[in-house]
């Protein structure tokens, strides 16, 4: 299948600041990095499966980020300890699996018979950073960044027992507010729409707000922290221990302990509750956000035997326990979201950050793999069993402060002030400072205390393989793998939190009648029912064909099915939710994830070293994950206008708490596909020079691009221009359309190493949405624009003179919205503008002898930007909501458009569109 090694040169040469695996996982063509992590052909990051030396590494639970240390933007092991890297997409290897997107496998680095290491340092800081894009001065904010550690291998027994040991620490200060500063009317890029005037006005009326007191009886008053010039810190330390032990002739053994601890402070989140920012429509204030902190301890025992000279076993145990919490910047304090004078979109946010409130995941992961081979003639046969166990406990609380600890009421910054003299802020920070001093009181996992969420699920899987060398030129791979999901005594967990919730917000019942988000009939819920555990079954078959005969030219593909995992906390969800606002729950008919793939590669190598790749892949969702709110039945009514999209009543709900009732659910859809090929072509010159160049296309539809781990956001973010509850198939968020990739790499005699890697791709897709509801379906965040034509848009009703005549100006401007007018604008149907770079790499060895030297470092990320500030740079699109809306009695909808809304994009000011440098010092003895 196709596969992209790196190996030791690429991860020694090329650039990279972060010295992170996806600064190298790069290299993949059907690649592509987004805000919380890399994907593989279009398939959201999450379904990606990560393994150190085959084991499994992931982040299981799914909080921001699928690997582990992610949510701190920690790397979990160390680049140093890492001597290769290997994506495989499409292997028809029946025992790899848990992935819908692409197995990552990191390759440690082991001892020898003789002694090596090295010690190292990189340095960054705002120096060395741009402080310029297209010819205007960017703000900067004490950026610093040092990492610095060693690596030691060698024999503890010759020929016998080796060990590799390697340490790293990492602290950094960033851009708290993404490069933005509130508005000051000095008209630079890094300027955001929130004024600084506006900010001064919050910032006075929070800090007039009581607290507490103190010892002497003194007010204490609350601290919504900075909202411009601050910084927010990052610090890790990481380290590895390997131990390899040749027992004898037939036995092999190697264990590896890592660990991590990593903390980082960020902004609240950017769209949970909502857009929120930072960004260039939305700022925050310094404590809305919060401290996370990844704690990570694990440990691997590998043994390879040679049973009979034609059988060998490789056994795999590993544990893994995660340690992970938040610290809120803010004390108890409502979260605090302030619209735009017009009212159509959040401006500014302070106090608590919601989802913080007592907020700790502890996991621990437990592993076995044996795949036992048996040799006979030109087959090789494996039988193999795996079993994996995932033991969470998550305490998340969010809405204990009341109502306006999630929901603000709608207060635009022009009403602030007016909320504030009349007490009602007050109101709600005494609201939110007396739950927390009795949720505290009465503890975690008790009865009024904290929530305690606990989630026992697993995997057991076997298969059969057969890799069968029909000739010397034909080796053909057939197996089969079942995998069956287990739930252990989560059920039991369900029953003891509904206990000790005793109906604190709403008691747990099972018998409401809901609607089958497909069918519409009438349905119940329970959460006390897990989701299917039948067998899943993965059938494969591959085939490699030497047409040369001598290794040269090679025809390959295969075909089957991928069966993967899912962020559990979407699991979690059912176990936890039980009685906040609406029930969140997975299907009963719920099946993991699964993927028909097929894949055709050829490979030829020619005589001067040129190697050619191309592939052509094609990926078929089976049970791919998809959210519908079964509170809904299928929409009634009919919005009047143009835009006459079905929109719900409320005899089109679950009506049971005195208003509608939501049932967020889990469910499955096949509707999902994936277009993906790629040409590849490299060369290793007699000079030394390694040059190599990509291309992918991708054309990926899915039903709902998940990036939320709250069911009801996922739900939420889905946006529609129909019913709600519709599987519609429409492009993916995930990857990119086009994408060229390229390096260049040269070692001198010198002792200099220059290296580049250059990346130019399609832009990221977005939504042209509305911010309201224009629907009723409870979402207002999710309702898909229409586009109306000039003599349409004359006949819609605006909230402001001027602003019909501004949004014809603005679809004008925009390539989209014109080439689509008197059509709905399709989900994620959008691409922002190209984006391309350069980074560069150059190291200087000094050597003492043949065992010592000094090498010095030079990265350069976008060094275009560095040479000319107008290249390099990213535009991101200037909304979050293009259109704000309200709808009266009669459906008639009323539009708000910011007639100061001139461009469909910003140039981002962010670190992204601009050049940054890391010097680094290390010295290496062997």
């Amino acid at each position: 299948g196709a596969e992209t090694s790196v190996g030791s040169r690429e991860l020694r040469t090329l650039p990279t600041i972060s010295r992170s695996a996806a600064d190298f996982t790069r290299l993949e063509p059907t690649a592509s990095s987004g805000t919380s992590g890399i994907s593989f052909g279009g398939r959201n990051d999450q379904y990606n499966n990560f393994s150190l030396d085959g084991a499994i590494f992931n982040n299981p639970f799914g909080l921001d980020a699928a690997t582990p240390g992610g949510q701190t933007n920690a790397q979990p092991i160390s680049l140093d300890a890492i001597d290769q890297i290997q994506v495989t997409t499409a292997p028809y290897d029946v025992s790899q699996a848990g992935f819908t997107g692409a197995s990552v496998n990191a390759v440690t680095k082991s001892g020898t018979n003789e002694f090596y290491g090295t010690a190292y340092g990189f340095f960054r800081n705002d120096d060395l950073t741009g402080g310029k894009i297209e010819g205007s001065d960017v703000f900067k904010t004490g950026l610093e960044q040092t990492q610095y550690g060693l690596s030691i291998g060698g024999p503890i027994v010759q020929n016998k027992l080796f060990f590799f040991f390697n340490y790293e620490n990492d602290d950094q200060t960033e851009l708290g507010t993404a490069g933005f500063v509130p508005n000051a009317g000095q008209g630079t890029l890094a300027e955001s729409r929130v004024s600084a005037a506006d900010f001064r006005t919050v910032d006075n009326l929070l800090r007039q707000v009581v607290i507490g007191q103190d010892e002497f009886g003194n007010d204490i008053f609350y601290d919504p922290g900075r909202f411009e010039g601050f910084n927010f810190a990052q610090e890790s330390e990481k380290g590895i221990i390997k131990l390899d032990w040749n027992i004898n002739d037939r036995n092999r053994l190697a264990v590896i302990y890592n660990w991590l601890s990593a903390a980082k402070q960020k902004p609240a989140h950017p769209s949970a509750l909502g857009f929120r920012g930072p960004n260039s429509s939305t700022l925050q204030f310094e404590n809305a956000g919060y401290q996370i902190n990844n704690n990570i301890k694990s440990v691997q025992v590998e043994l390879n035997s040679q049973l009979a000279d034609d059988a060998s076993n490789k056994l795999q145990i590993g544990y893994t326990h995660f340690d992970d919490f938040r610290d809120p910047l803010s004390t108890p304090a409502p979260t605090i979201t302030i619209l735009d004078a017009a009212g159509a979109s959040n401006y500014i946010i302070a106090g608590h950050e919601p989802f913080s409130i007592n907020n700790r995941l502890d996991q621990k992961v437990f592993q076995l793999t044996n795949n036992l081979n048996y040799y006979k003639g030109s087959h090789t046969y494996t039988v193999g069993f795996s079993f994996e166990k995932f033991q969470f406990d998550n305490s998340f609380n969010l809405g204990v402060y009341g109502a306006q600890g999630v929901f603000f009421p709608t207060t635009t910054i022009t009403d602030f002030p007016n909320f504030a003299s009349s007490g009602s802020l007050q109101q709600a920070f005494n609201a939110a400072i007396n739950a927390d001093r009795g949720f505290n009181a009465a503890g975690t996992g008790n009865p009024g205390g904290w929530a305690l969420s606990e989630l026992n699920v697993g995997q057991m899987a076997f298969y059969l393989q057969d890799e069968w060398d029909i000739n010397l030129k034909f080796k053909l791979t057939y197996g089969i793998r079942f995998d069956k999901p287990l739930y252990f005594d989560t059920v039991d967990k369900v029953r003891e939190n509904i206990e000790r919730k005793g109906g604190a917000m709403g008691t747990y019942i099972p018998s409401i009648q809901y609607f089958d988000g497909d069918t519409g009939d009438a349905t119940f819920l329970d959460s006390e029912v897990m989701p299917s555990n039948d067998f899943l079954i993965s059938p494969r078959v591959g085939f490699n064909y030497d047409i040369s005969g001598q290794n040269t030219e090679q025809f390959r593909g295969g075909s089957g099915i991928f069966t993967g995992r899912f962020p559990f906390v979407w699991l979690g969800n059912q176990t936890q939710g039980l009685d906040f606002f609406f029930y969140q729950v997975v299907d009963p008919d719920f099946k993991w994830p699964q993927v028909w793939r097929t894949n055709f590669g050829y490979d030829r190598q020619f005589q001067n070293g040129l190697k050619i790749t191309a592939d052509l892949s094609y990926t078929k969702d089976l049970n791919a994950a998809h959210v519908q709110n079964w509170g809904l039945g299928d929409p009634s009514l009919t919005l009047s206008g143009p835009d006459n999209r079905p929109v719900y009543s409320n005899d089109d709900k679950a009506m049971i708490f005195g208003g509608p009732t939501s049932a967020f659910v889990f469910t499955n859809s096949d509707k999902g596909r994936v277009w993906n090929a790629s040409l590849k072509g490299q060369r290793t010159f007699n000079n030394g020079l390694y040059a190599m160049l990509a291309y992918s296309f991708l054309n990926s539809k899915e039903v709902n691009s998940i990036e939320a781990e709250i069911t009801g956001d996922a739900f939420a973010g889905n946006a529609i221009s129909g019913n709600a509850n519709q599987d519609v198939l429409a492009f993916s968020r995930y990857g990119d359309n086009h994408r060229f990739i390229g390096v260049l790499s040269k070692e001198f005699n010198s002792g200099t190493t220059v290296s580049t890697f250059f990346e130019y791709a399609s832009g990221a897709r977005y939504n042209y949405i509305y911010g309201g509801d224009i629907n009723n379906d409870g979402s207002s965040i999710n309702d898909l624009i229409y586009i109306p034509t000039s003599g349409e848009l004359s006949s819609m009703n605006f909230s402001g003179a001027g602003q019909a005549e501004a949004f014809e100006a603005f679809i004008q401007q925009d390539d989209y919205l014109s080439d689509n007018r008197g059509s709905y604008a399709e989900r994620y149907g959008a691409k922002a503008p190209w984006k391309g770079r350069w980074d560069l790499k150059v190291l200087q060895d000094l050597k003492f002898n043949d065992k010592n030297k000094l090498q010095f470092s030079l990265d350069i990320l976008n060094v275009g930007n560095l040479i000319n500030s107008e290249w390099g740079i990213v535009e991101d699109p200037a909304f979050n909501q293009l259109l704000g809306v309200t709808v009266d009695a009669s459906n008639v909808p009323t539009y708000t458009f910011d007639p100061d809304l001139m461009n469909t994009y910003n140039t981002a000011t962010d670190e992204r569109s601009r050049w940054r440098a890391q010097v680094g010092l290390r010295y290496i003895f062997n």
